[in-house]
């Protein structure tokens, strides 16, 4: 009886170990590769608005120069074309302005000679280094703007002047397709012939101006 019992049990772990060969063997694959976000492109049109502050100088022959400051708020369109790392563009603004000051400085008879930019505006280009969603960037090119040349009891003037302005400034990816950035501007608007109508009615004026502007923005792209 043992006999068969033992002959018993080693045809049943030789039928085991059988079927076991004949079962498929297990598939191993590779895990799949960590997600990576891709990095963000900056190619394409946007709209924005802006607004912040500026100080600068203004100068009369009469009275010489004096302080000016105040804000500003606008729009902006631009376009950005990437390539590797670097950014290339064209932007465009138009801002409202009150940066304005007044003197009592001598030769400005009976005081409150000033200068006021009314609107501010400029057509640049830009230059960036992306990344990833950060670019920090250079800018330059042409400005524009309204002076007025006021003097209490004189008829003053008032010139839409062309210069230059240059700066830099960080952008910011915040979401797709929205950016937010801040940026410095120097504007010069050289300078033009207020006559007998500013100063001291005697002495025929040029008025200069020129700004430092700080200002942050919001950009749609599309």
């Amino acid at each position: 009886m043992k006999r068969i019992l033992l002959a018993g049990v080693g045809v049943l772990a030789m039928a085991s170990l059988a079927n076991a060969a004949d079962l498929p063997r297990q598939m191993y694959t590779k895990a799949p590769p960590p997600m990576v976000a891709p990095y963000y492109n900056w190619t394409g049109f946007y709209v924005g608005i802006n607004g912040g502050g500026g100080w600068g100088t203004s100068t009369w022959d009469s009275t010489g120069g004096f302080d000016v400051s105040g804000g500003m708020i606008g729009g902006t369109l631009g376009y950005n074309w990437q390539t590797g790392p670097w950014v290339f563009g064209f932007e465009g603004d138009v801002d409202w302005a009150s940066i304005k000051g007044t003197t009592n400085n001598p030769g400005c008879i009976g005081g409150g000679c000033g200068s006021e930019a009314t609107w501010l505006g400029t057509a640049r280009g830009r230059v960036g280094y992306a990344f990833d969603r950060f670019m920090p960037y250079i800018t330059g090119g042409a400005a524009f703007g309204n002076v007025d040349a006021t003097h209490p009891g004189f008829t003053g003037a008032s010139s839409t002047q062309v210069g230059w302005a240059a700066g830099a400034g960080l952008e910011f990816a915040v979401v797709n397709n929205i950016t937010a950035k801040i940026e410095y501007l120097h504007y010069d608007l050289g300078s033009f012939t207020c006559g007998l109508n500013c100063g001291n009615g005697v002495i025929n004026d040029q008025v200069s101006f020129t700004a430092d502007t700080i200002r942050g923005g919001v950009n749609l792209r599309f």
